[in-house]
C-alpha cells in the first residue's frame, strides 16, 4: 500500500509514523535519546543522533515489503536553530530553548528597537530569552562572531532534518511566526533588525509548507512545519465554523485560528502570542503551564494520601463534590485578576484541609479550570467562536471537561481524539503530492460535554 512517513521530534519522544491513503497510522516506532551537553555543559538535543536516527529509519522503511513510500515529511518542537556550513553540516550543537540568556545581551539589543513591549508588540513574541529562537541567533553571532561568519544558514529543526534528505534549504512560515522575535507581524515580512544585524542573508527562501521536492526513488520530501502549527491543520481541515482549540499537554495553548485581531502589550503580558498558519494567517493563542502544574500537584497529592503518581486516572467527576467545594473553598468571582493567571491557587492550599484525596483532587482541577478559562477568554474575545475542542492529555479528563463545559455555557465543548495530530497535520499539509484520495471528513473524533 501507499503510504507517506511523518518524523514527529518532541523534545523527549522521537517517532516515525506510516500513514495509508486514508490516513490510518498503519506502522510506527519511536525512541528516547539521551541529551548531550554543549559546550556550556546545558543539556542538549544531540543532533548528530538524531540525524543518525532519522536516517536509519529511514532505511529500515524502504526496505518494508508491504508499503511503497511516497512521501517524507517533519514536524518538530520549535524555537531551535540549526546553523550549516556550505556543506550543510551542523556547525555548532542544538542548542537548548531552556538554555538561560544573558541579561547584557538583552540590555545591548532592545533599546535598539524601541524597547521590549515595543518590540514584544510588533514581533507578536512575549520576551522569553532563549526561547524566542531569533534571539539565539543574535546570541551566536555576538558570542562567536568567528564561527558565526562560516554559517551558510539558519534552519530551525524541521528544516535542517529535511536538508539532510534534500540537501536543499528553505525558512517555514509556521517556524518563523513562533514567538521567535523575527517577524514583524504588521508588516508581514521580517523585523527590521534581522537586517541591521546581518542575519538576513543567512535565513534561506520562505517556501510554502505544501509544496514538496523530489529525491531518490520519486519520493516527495516536505520542508517541515513546526508541531502547535501542524497540529491545527486537521481541525481547520474538518471544521469551517469557527472553533477555539485547547491544545493540552505540558502546556495548555489556546489557539484560535478565527481571530487575527494584533495583539496589546497587555495580553502580550498575559503570555498571548500570535504565530503563523502556512498561508501566513495570523492565529492568536494563549499559554498557561497547566499541564506542568497538574504533575507538580498531583504528585503533592499522592504523597500527602500515600498513592501512586497516577492515582488520578482512577477518579471521575463527581458533581456533589465539586457543589461542596464551591460553597467552602471557591469564589471563582474573586479570582478575575490578573495576578491569579500566573500562578494557581491550589499551590497555596493546605493538604490537612481536604477529607481525601478525591476531594482534592476536584480542587486542583477547579482551581485549573479557573485559570484556564481566563486564559482561553483572551482568544476567544471579539471573536465569532461558538466550539471549543480540547486535545491532548485534559481532553481525557472527565473533571476537565465537565468544568470546562459549565465554564463556557454559550459555547459546544468537545473532546476530540485523533492519532497523532502533528504528525497527521504534516501528513495532510502535503496530500496533494502524494495521495490521489480525497481527504475524509472524520479524522477527529469528537465527544461533547454538556454544560
Amino acid at each position: 500500500m501507499n503510504v507517506v512517513a511523518i518524523f514527529d521530534i518532541g523534545k523527549t519522544n522521537k517517532k516515525v509514523f506510516l500513514f495509508n491513503e486514508n490516513y490510518q497510522i498503519v506502522w510506527e516506532k519511536s525512541v528516547i535519546l539521551a541529551e548531550t551537553v554543549d559546550e556550556d555543559g546545558f543539556p542538549c538535543e544531540n543532533i548528530l543522533e538524531l540525524s543518525k536516527w532519522v536516517a536509519d529509519r529511514l532505511t529500515e522503511l524502504k526496505e518494508l515489503k508491504d508499503y511503497i513510500l511516497k512521501a517524507i515529511n517533519f514536524s518538530t518542537y520549535g524555537a531551535s536553530f540549526v546553523y550549516v556550513d556550505e556543506q550543510g553540516k551542523a556547525l555548532t550543537p542544538l542548542y537548548n530553548y531552556l538554555k538561560p540568556y544573558p541579561e547584557t545581551l538583552l540590555e545591548n539589543f532592545y533599546p535598539k528597537y524601541k524597547g521590549k513591549k515595543k518590540f514584544a508588540v510588533k514581533t507578536a513574541s512575549p520576551v522569553l530569552g532563549s526561547l524566542n529562537s531569533g534571539m539565539q541567533i543574535y546570541r551566536f553571532k555576538e558570542e562567536k562572531p568567528d564561527l558565526f561568519a562560516k554559517v551558510k544558514y539558519c534552519l530551525h529543526l524541521p528544516q535542517y532534518l529535511s536538508s539532510i534528505l534534500t540537501q536543499q534549504y528553505f525558512t517555514d512560515i509556521t517556524s518563523i511566526g513562533c514567538h521567535t522575535g523575527l517577524w514583524n507581524f504588521k508588516k508581514m515580512k521580517y523585523h527590521k533588525w534581522v537586517t541591521n544585524e546581518g542575519i538576513i542573508d543567512k535565513l534561506p527562501p520562505i517556501q510554502n509548507v505544501e509544496e514538496t521536492l523530489k529525491i531518490e526513488d520519486g519520493i516527495s520530501v516536505g520542508i517541515g512545519l513546526h508541531d502547535s502549527s501542524s497540529a491545527l491543520i486537521p481541525y481547520t481541515i474538518n471544521f469551517t465554523e469557527p472553533f477555539v482549540l485547547l491544545s493540552t499537554g505540558t502546556w495548555s495553548i489556546s489557539i484560535n485560528p478565527f481571530n487575527d485581531t494584533p495583539l496589546t502589550s497587555d495580553e502580550l503580558k498575559k503570555d498571548c502570542l500570535c504565530f503563523l498558519q502556512n498561508k501566513k494567517i495570523p492565529v492568536k493563542a494563549a499559554r498557561l503551564f497547566a499541564g506542568n502544574t497538574h504533575e507538580v500537584q498531583s504528585k503533592r497529592i499522592s504523597e500527602h494520601f500515600g498513592l501512586p503518581n497516577d492515582f488520578y486516572k482512577e477518579i471521575t467527576y463527581n458533581k456533589d463534590i465539586i457543589a461542596d467545594l464551591r460553597i467552602t473553598n471557591f469564589k471563582e468571582s474573586s479570582f478575575n485578576t490578573d495576578s491569579y493567571i500566573e500562578k494557581c491557587p491550589f499551590e497555596n492550599r493546605n493538604l490537612e484541609g481536604f477529607k481525601n484525596h478525591e476531594i482534592a483532587y476536584h480542587q486542583l482541577i477547579l482551581d485549573i479550570i479557573a485559570q484556564q478559562v481566563l486564559s482561553t477568554r483572551l482568544v476567544i474575545d471579539n471573536s465569532p467562536v461558538k466550539k471549543v475542542f480540547v486535545d491532548g492529555g485534559f481532553s481525557k479528563n472527565s473533571i476537565f471537561m465537565n468544568l470546562l463545559a459549565q465554564a463556557f455555557p454559550e459555547m459546544e465543548v468537545y473532546a476530540a481524539s485523533m492519532a497523532q495530530a502533528s504528525a497527521l497535520g504534516a501528513a495532510l499539509a502535503i496530500h496533494e503530492s502524494w495521495n490521489p484520495k480525497p481527504i475524509q471528513n472524520d479524522l477527529i473524533d469528537l465527544k461533547f460535554y454538556k454544560h
